[in-house]
C-alpha cells in the first residue's frame, strides 16, 4: 500500500502559493484585480491541460513505466482495461494462459459486480485486478474530492469483496484527472498508474496498425495498455485485442521480456 500521507506536487504547491498571493494582492492593490485574475485563470488553464495529459506526473505520482528494479529484471506489464467482458475476457485469459503470461486487469466496479465469477477466475489464473472506478463515467475528472472519493471507494469495496484482494493501483477513466485525485488516492492507499504505450484499440480496428504502435513501445519497464471491454473490432469482426495479443506476446518472448503484474513489479 502506498504512503497515505498526501504530498502535493510542485505544481500544486505553486498553485496554493499563487492563490494565497492573489488574495493578499487583491487586498493590498485592488486596482490591479484584472492582472491578478488573469494570473489565477492562467494557472487554472495549466491545471486543466495537465489533467488532460494522462502520462503527466505534475499533479502527483503516476506510474508511466515500471520501477527501475523491475526494468533491470527485464520485466514488462500488460494492463487490460474496462472489463470484465463476458465474451472477450475468457478468450483473453485462455490466450494468456497458453503463453504463460500474467496481466493486470483494471476492472470497473459496477461491471465486476455483474460478472463476479469472471473476476474470481481472473485472480485464480494468477492475474491481478485493480481499480478502474465504479462506473467509468465520462465526467469522472470533473468531479470534486467527494465525488472522486465515492466513485473510487465504491469500486475498491466491490472489487475487494469479489476477489478478496484489495486493489493497490488505480487508473482513471481515459486517464483524465484533476488536482483533487491525488489526495483521494493517498487517503485510500492507492497508486495511480497510466501507461507507457497504448494503441487506441477502442477506436482502431486495424490489427496491423495496433500491433505496430505497440511493438514500437515494447521494451523493459514498459506498461502496455489494451482493452477487453469496449474493444474495437477488426474487419472480420474479431475484438482487436485477440487479433494482436499473440504477436505482442511472441515479440516480448523473443526479446527476453518477462510479463509481470503491476503489484509484482513492486517487489
Amino acid at each position: 500500500m502506498s504512503d497515505s500521507r498526501w504530498q502535493p506536487s510542485l505544481l500544486i504547491r505553486a498553485t496554493l502559493l499563487l492563490h494565497a498571493a492573489a488574495l493578499v494582492a487583491v487586498l493590498v492593490v485592488p486596482e490591479h484585480w484584472r492582472w491578478i485574475l488573469a494570473a489565477v485563470i492562467a494557472n487554472h488553464v495549466v491545471l486543466t491541460l495537465t489533467g488532460l495529459w494522462p502520462r503527466s506526473n505534475w499533479l502527483g505520482p503516476n506510474w508511466t513505466r515500471l520501477p527501475a528494479a523491475a526494468t533491470a529484471r527485464n520485466e514488462i506489464a500488460l494492463t487490460i482495461d474496462d472489463g470484465p467482458d463476458p465474451q472477450v475476457t475468457p478468450q483473453v485469459l485462455n490466450l494468456l494462459e497458453r503463453h504463460g503470461v500474467q496481466a493486470t486487469f483494471f476492472c470497473i466496479g459496477d461491471t465486476a459486480q455483474r460478472y463476479p465469477e469472471l473476476c474470481r477466475d481472473i485472480v485464480r489464473r494468477g492475474h491481478a485486478i485493480e481499480n478502474h472506478s465504479q462506473h467509468h463515467r465520462h465526467y469522472f475528472s470533473l468531479q470534486g474530492m467527494g465525488g472522486l472519493a465515492r466513485e473510487i471507494q465504491a469500486a475498491q469495496i466491490a472489487l475487494t469483496d469479489i476477489t478478496g484482494q484489495p486493489p493497490l493501483f488505480f487508473r482513471a477513466p481515459a486517464g483524465l484527472r484533476n488536482p483533487f485525485l491525488d489526495p483521494v488516492l493517498a487517503r485510500l492507499g492507492l497508486r495511480l498508474a497510466s501507461w507507457s504505450v497504448r494503441a487506441f484499440d477502442t477506436r482502431e480496428g486495424d490489427p496491423v496498425t495496433v500491433t505496430r504502435r505497440l511493438l514500437q513501445g515494447l521494451h523493459a519497464g514498459a506498461i502496455i495498455l489494451l482493452h477487453d471491454a469496449h474493444a474495437a473490432r477488426t474487419p472480420a469482426g474479431e475484438p482487436v485485442i485477440l487479433a494482436v495479443l499473440p504477436t505482442i506476446l511472441d515479440a516480448a518472448a523473443a526479446a527476453s521480456l518477462h510479463f509481470v503484474t503491476l503489484r509484482r513489479a513492486l517487489s
